[in-house]
């Protein structure tokens, strides 16, 4: 661990966090606390924490900082050798982990922040300039296939009902509408809308 994440508990953090003594003597032994149980234990606990969280490294760092705050209230207590402490400090951190997974069972999954989400308007923009980049691609149609997909479609007639209205058999009916498609597909895909 670099010097910018082993200090990312500062004395100011425990200060304000935790109530303590506020001695410029207790402040710089917290300091040097903090600094040393992250030195001797702060990588292992990190790579602990993020692998138990599925690699959500923020939160990772958000739980190793929680089980510093702990040691530090339980400081008197705890040496910093790796026999005293570093059982505890995985143990502490093991149960913070659960914690968060019984959390986050409990309440829904939130998929985006706000911030960052784009919430569609419903302002109908979308279909006025879909309406007009099909009527374009409409004008690329015969006229014959602008009138099938017109009783097919836009006036939402059965084929059968289609065939009867224009005196066609319905195979007829079902072939025109089918090559009718076909070429606004076309259209469309030139307006680069299908592709």
């Amino acid at each position: 661990m670099n010097t910018q994440q082993t200090s990312v508990l500062t004395t100011e953090h425990v200060a304000s966090t935790v109530p303590g003594p506020a001695t410029p003597r207790a402040a710089a032994s917290t300091d040097q606390f903090v600094r040393e149980l992250y030195a001797e234990h702060g990588t292992a606990l990190l790579a602990y924490a993020a692998r138990g969280l599925g690699n959500d490294l923020h939160r990772a760092q958000d739980l190793v900082q929680e089980t510093a705050v702990r040691a530090w209230r339980h400081g008197p207590s705890l040496t910093l050798s790796a026999d005293g402490i570093r059982p505890w400090l995985f143990r502490v951190l093991r149960n913070l982990v659960i914690d968060e997974h019984r959390a986050r069972a409990a309440r829904p999954d939130v998929l985006h922040e706000l911030d960052d989400a784009v919430a569609p308007v419903g302002d109908g923009t979308d279909r006025a300039l879909t309406v007009q980049v099909v009527r374009e691609a409409l004008t690329d149609l015969t006229a014959q296939q602008r009138e099938i997909l017109h009783h097919t479609y836009f006036r939402g007639l059965s084929v059968n009902q289609v065939s009867e209205l224009l005196g066609i058999p319905p195979g007829t009916a079902k072939s025109r509408t089918f090559y009718a498609m076909r070429a606004l597909q076309r259209a469309l895909a030139a307006r680069g809308v299908l592709g």
